[in-house]
């Protein structure tokens, strides 16, 4: 995994893209400031200060506060209760899909045999001594 290049003070934009994405990214940019530096130079009578002008800049330059962080979960905090619950749920959820799954095998069962008679059938015998 590519390291993170993170600048050496807390202001400096932060680039931790894979190289590709970064290399995109740049073009991206340069595109963009060559189709601004066209359009002004097809323009001239346009001010940098209107508002035709700001829309033309590139959105790529956001702030550092816009952009999203990095972020580890070191603890999540769960009341018992509240998981003893949702675990409840989920095996009672759980009891029809394993019916479904056992019927669904059961029919498969029966298919495989009707096209492959010859598949040895495995059944289990229950005994019990003294009986």
């Amino acid at each position: 995994m590519a390291e993170p290049n993170f600048g050496p003070i807390g202001d400096e934009p932060v680039d931790d893209l894979p190289r590709a994405f970064r290399r995109e990214k740049e073009a991206r940019i340069r595109e963009a400031q060559e189709r601004a530096s066209r359009d002004r130079a097809a323009a001239p009578s346009l001010s940098p200060t209107s508002d035709a002008y700001a829309e033309q800049t590139p959105a790529a330059h956001a702030p550092i506060q816009d952009l999203p962080m990095p972020a580890v979960v070191r603890r999540f905090d769960v009341p018992f209760l509240h998981l003893v619950t949702f675990f409840l749920k989920a095996v009672i959820a759980a009891i029809p899909a394993i019916i479904l799954l056992g019927v669904v095998l059961w029919f498969g069962g029966h298919v495989l045999q009707a096209f492959f008679p010859d598949l040895v059938k495995m059944k289990i015998l229950l005994s019990f001594p003294g009986q």
